[in-house]
């Protein structure tokens, strides 16, 4: 009996409603790594270099899988985060620094997001003091962290950070020269110099992050939790395959999502600012004129390239400060077992959102220092980026351990990622820092 046309319709729509089910904690974590340290990065690394950098989206995005990859499944197999991981397995020599690296990379992160988001409002509200506009960021932030749930806001502020899919149109809209674009992306342009090494950096730190390690293995707890699979007392989840396969499908289309974008923003800087001679990116504004292209056309060019940036700047900010200063919180938390968890109120959890209060406040004094914005976003992904190499390390140790991780331990593939993803970046982080000396 032949379906209905009304029945082959249901069919892909099925389809299409379970597979945006299945997406959680992994989309969530891809689309807060492209925050507005990402997006400086990718923009400066175009700008600067041309189509000589394209080709590190290809080969970050395996690596940076494996390493969300093995998070994920850390969270998903033992219902503890990733400190309380290190904590069990490892002494608080190795604990502590780890967990002071990884709250000064966020701090920092933070900071420079806030001063980014103001910078951004600058370009639309020139009269409004820098200053002013980072406060009241932070405090809207840290408002929206303690009195409304994560879960809640980021499905408004998603559409916010939709103002990436800008860089997606404008590459269509200008003259790519696609074959030199792809070639770039499948052969690696390689130089050993101070300058090429720290937008390497830069890149490998914004892209593989210390706080997407914290924030997609609690948050992988959290989506357990709040699926009925483990209780929020603790204890052992009740994982099957096919749960742990939707959460793989979930990692690989975010860091998908993530690469692809950075990959895009790349090329639009390549071609709308090198290409016409500005290598060096100094403002919000300059940034913003990657996006002139997209609105051409229109009266008010600028203006409007200018206000599209912005808004991404800000939605993004807004969605990825909270994974930033929640990941802090999940670390300090756990190091000291800690009630954590935000799907827990305040007073149920008040050491926790602490922590998340106090990170976002730390970071907004970062500003009242006079760094540059954008240089302080690049400066921060080269930061990330030494920070991570430690922390693959002990994600690569821990996540081989059968003791941890029984049946679900790393195979073959996840170890290769995981291990090629430490002495990539530890190359490139001794050979930066011996450019110094």
């Amino acid at each position: 009996m032949e379906n209905s046309p009304e029945e082959v319709t249901k069919k892909p729509r099925k389809k299409i409603s379970r597979f945006l089910k299945i997406l959680g904690p992994g989309i969530v974590t891809g689309a807060a790594d492209d925050d507005p340290s990402g997006i400086a990065t990718y923009s400066q690394a175009g700008a600067q270099f041309g189509f000589q950098m394209p080709w590190t989206m290809l080969f970050t995005y395996p690596l940076m899988t494996a390493v969300q990859e093995a998070c994920m499944r850390i969270g998903a197999v033992t219902g503890k985060g990733l400190a309380a991981i290190i904590r069990e397995n490892y002494s608080k020599k190795v604990l502590y620094p780890v967990v002071l690296l990884v709250v000064c990379a966020n701090t920092l992160n933070i900071g420079s997001d806030i001063g980014a988001m103001a910078a951004s409002t600058q370009l639309l509200f020139p009269n409004i003091p820098f200053l002013a506009l980072a406060v009241g960021f932070s405090f809207f932030i840290v408002l929206l962290e303690v009195f409304i749930s994560y879960r809640f806001y980021i499905h408004i502020l998603k559409w916010l950070a939709m103002a990436l899919f800008a860089y997606f149109i404008t590459a269509f809209l200008i003259a790519v020269p696609w074959w030199e674009v792809i070639r770039a992306t499948f052969i690696p342009h390689i130089e050993f110099n101070k300058e090429f090494l720290y937008i390497i950096i830069a890149i490998f730190g914004t892209t593989i992050s210390p706080y997407l390690f914290f924030w997609q293995t609690s948050n992988t707890v959290e989506d357990e939790i709040s699926k009925g699979k483990l209780s929020a007392d603790g204890g052992t989840p009740e994982l099957s395959k096919e749960y742990l396969k939707e959460l793989r499908i979930d990692t690989f289309v975010g860091m998908l999502f993530s690469n692809v974008a950075a990959w895009f923003i790349i090329v639009v800087g390549a071609v709308v600012l090198h290409e016409s001679g500005m290598t060096n990116i100094t403002s919000a504004a300059d940034a913003a004129r990657a996006l002139e292209p997209l609105v051409d056309t229109f009266p008010n060019a600028g203006l409007l390239a200018k206000i599209i940036f912005s808004i991404g700047i800000i939605g993004i900010g807004l969605q990825s400060i909270p994974v930033l200063a929640g990941s802090s919180a999940y670390a300090v938390a756990e190091t000291f077992s800690w009630k954590e968890g935000l799907y827990q109120k305040f007073n149920q959890s008040r050491n926790f959102y602490f922590v998340i209060i106090i990170g976002t406040l730390v970071g907004l004094v970062f500003n009242f220092i006079g760094f540059d914005p954008i240089k302080a976003l690049i400066f921060t992904a080269v930061f990330n980026g030494i920070a991570a190499v430690p922390l693959i390390y002990l994600i690569a140790r821990v996540s081989s351990k059968e003791a941890v991780m029984g049946e679900y331990k790393s195979g073959p593939l996840s170890k290769l990622g995981l291990w090629i993803a430490f002495a990539v970046m530890g190359i490139f982080a001794i050979a930066l820092l011996s450019s110094f000396i």
